[in-house]
């Protein structure tokens, strides 16, 4: 029998976690059990009240992060599965339904190959066939190079690239590129000033603001476009090209606000940089191919409208041609994140479960959100991510955030026309989640910086609090004329 330390099983009793797992634990036992009347819902069926029951589980241990966000929504989509399926326990389901309406449990199953999974995969997989080519590396550099030598604008540079890689790419495998490419960059200039803190924030900035640019380059947007796009819910049919149609201006506005945040609050002392990016790639037909199929991919994705392809079909169609050249392997698809794809299907059955259940419906009747003001929930719910999402993860945040706001502005329907309707609100929740990073477990583009011993805590919250508030007010007034001019 192996022992612990073969196994990677040892470590010490967590007591603190254990108390939080708990906590939760019998949160959920005594929502789970409280008489149907209490919740105010006309009508709530048992199954309804389990799925209430999940999703205070899901808020409290997204909090908490005492069993990892992944983790949370294995449990979530499993206990679903065993309690509130077609495929539960007997005793969950009860006779001639009894217990409300049983989901199908393919449905549920379903949640982890959900298209805007394989819109995700397909951002992987690009970004994979980028790195082991080299491509990154030439793009980079040849990126970068238009520069120039003068301390501001190589920042700019780092920057705007930096900005441009995450709209296709995890905003983390951006950050962690794009700081290596910094180490020979410091070289050159003097241990006096704050040029040096102004680079290395400039990449978690860029990262972060970058993703907002493209459905894929963040799950809060993913998230967000699911129920936008639901033929069951909002079905309001916002394509790749139209989310990049006023968002790519907008990230690009907010990349050069952080360049003049970063420039203003830590100047340069050197005023030349002599820019140099290691790493001697020769370009062969793996990074022509590679290349190729990135534009084509990209291309795809703008004109769906055009072709009539969608985003989610487009996305496999680096996966397989990656796959029959051989540039991609079996070995690396476990460079995939599956981490954070677990964690969005999570979300996504729950949303599911929200929906099928009848308990949206049931919410909507019952809570008269015809009559509360548009504006105080676009603000309200604005706020309330970017704080929590300082705090957890910014998937989390739209996971929890973004089904409930799906169900009020169902509700409200035509109210929700002075904000400029409801992309207004849920897209407003991608924005406000990307905009958080205040702090080094914000985001993990901040923690990655920070674990370089460059910039200090306060440092980082007075760029990222600075910039992170601009891009939120910014990114509303957008949404705000963009629905009110009808181009959702």
């Amino acid at each position: 029998m192996a022992n612990q330390e073969s196994t990677g099983l040892s470590g010490a009793f967590d007591k603190k976690r254990f108390l939080e797992i708990f906590i939760g634990a019998i949160l959920t036992i005594i929502v789970w059990n409280l008489p149907t009347e209490v919740f105010g819902i006309a009508s709530l069926t048992v199954v309804q009240q389990r799925i209430i029951a999940l999703f205070v589980f899901a808020t409290f241990m997204w909090l908490t992060e005492a069993i990892p966000s992944w983790a949370t929504s294995v449990v979530i989509i499993v206990v679903m599965l065993l309690t509130v399926s077609t495929s539960a326990f007997g005793i969950f389901q009860g006779t001639d339904g009894e217990y409300g309406t049983l989901l199908p449990y393919k449905n549920i199953m379903a949640s982890f190959a959900d298209p805007v999974i394989m819109l995700f995969i397909g951002g992987f997989i690009l970004a994979i066939a980028a790195t082991k080519s080299g491509l990154d590396v030439i793009v980079a550099r040849a990126l970068l190079k238009p520069f120039g030598t003068r301390a501001e604008m190589v920042l700019l540079g780092f920057i705007l690239i930096t900005g441009f890689f995450s709209m296709f790419v995890s905003n983390t495998a951006t950050a962690a590129m794009m700081l290596t490419f910094l180490t020979p960059v410091f070289k050159h200039l003097p241990p006096e000033g704050k040029g040096r803190v102004a680079l290395t924030l400039s990449i978690p900035l860029a990262a972060n603001l970058g993703g907002m640019g493209t459905p894929i380059g963040t799950p809060p947007n993913a998230i967000a476009l699911k129920f936008l796009n639901d033929p069951d819910g909002l079905n309001l049919g916002i394509g790749f090209g139209d989310w990049m149609m006023f968002m790519f201006p907008y990230t690009v506005l907010m990349l050069i606000i952080a360049w003049v945040i970063l420039v203003k609050f830590f100047p340069f002392s050197a005023k030349e940089i002599k820019l140099e990016i290691e790493g001697h790639v020769k370009p062969n037909w793996r990074t022509t191919v590679v290349e190729v199929t990135f534009l084509v991919t990209v291309l795809l994705w703008i004109l769906d409208k055009y072709t009539g392809v969608n985003a989610n079909t487009v996305a496999l169609i680096p996966f397989a041609v990656f796959s029959m050249t051989g540039i991609i392997s079996a070995r690396d698809l476990q460079e995939i994140n599956w981490s954070v794809i677990w964690m969005v299907a999570g979300g996504f059955a729950l949303g599911y479960g929200m929906n099928a259940s009848g308990l949206a419906d049931a919410a909507i009747e019952s809570i008269p959100f015809g009559e509360w003001s548009p504006l105080l929930i676009m603000v309200a719910s604005g706020l309330i991510c970017y704080l929590l999402s300082n705090f957890i993860s910014n998937t989390a945040t739209a996971a929890l955030l973004v089904p409930i706001l799906a169900t009020v502005c169902r509700g409200m329907g035509d109210a929700l026309e002075p904000i400029g309707g409801m992309a207004t609100v849920l897209m407003g929740i991608a924005i406000a989640a990307s905009t958080a990073m205040c702090l080094p477990i914000s985001t993990p583009p901040n923690a990655i910086a920070h674990s370089t011993g460059l910039v200090q805590q306060k440092e980082m919250f007075k760029a990222g609090f600075t910039t992170g508030v601009i891009g939120l007010t910014l990114g509303y007034i957008l949404l705000y004329f963009v629905g009110k001019m009808g181009l959702l």
